[in-house]
């Protein structure tokens, strides 16, 4: 359904265009330039040390709380009842701080995510500005994502604008 109303939305859109002029369409892969970029491959690297440094910290907090059970489940049957429920609560309390800080880094809006969105901002807004000054140069009317949610079914090979806006990301270089 709504990749019919993209079409309906984009024939509606250049119809009258095309019955007075020519319209020029391009597309890029943005995945592609994206993963070409020395800037972006930093941040990736940048956002995999981080991601390795939390998961080595979740690994240590989990390996605790195991360690704290075999203790606890050793010697459940020949601890007082208190102690039992002193050991439990503090399983408890371990547990929730394990979910906690996976949560925290790695939830839906948690640390990954926004170091994430601050790392790859700036590459992002290159790209999307060496796209913009490519179309307005070569007389572009629309340039399309071949990477995003829009399907292209068909793309002809001469309008692939993803060579051009790499190589001018490098001539800023």
């Amino acid at each position: 359904m709504g990749a019919c109303r993209w079409a309906v939305a984009i024939a509606i859109f250049l119809v009258p265009g095309l019955l007075t002029s020519q319209v020029k369409i391009g597309y890029v892969d943005s995945d592609t330039i994206i993963q070409q970029l020395p800037e972006a491959q930093d941040a990736q690297r940048q956002l995999d040390a981080l991601v390795a440094e939390w998961q080595n910290e979740l690994q240590k907090m989990h390996a605790e709380w195991e360690q704290k059970y075999e203790d606890y489940d050793k010697k459940k049957l020949i601890m007082t009842d208190q102690t039992r429920a002193e050991m439990e609560k503090e399983l408890a309390e371990l547990d929730r701080k394990v979910a906690e800080y996976r949560n925290q880094k790695f939830g839906q809006n948690g640390e990954v995510f926004r170091k994430q969105e601050e790392l790859m901002k700036p590459v992002q807004d290159r790209v999307f500005k060496a796209i913009q000054d490519v179309a307005l140069e070569e007389d572009y009317d629309f340039v399309f994502d071949k990477s995003g949610d829009i399907l292209l079914l068909y793309t002809n090979e001469e309008f692939d604008l993803t060579q051009k806006v790499l190589s001018r990301l490098q001539e800023q270089q």
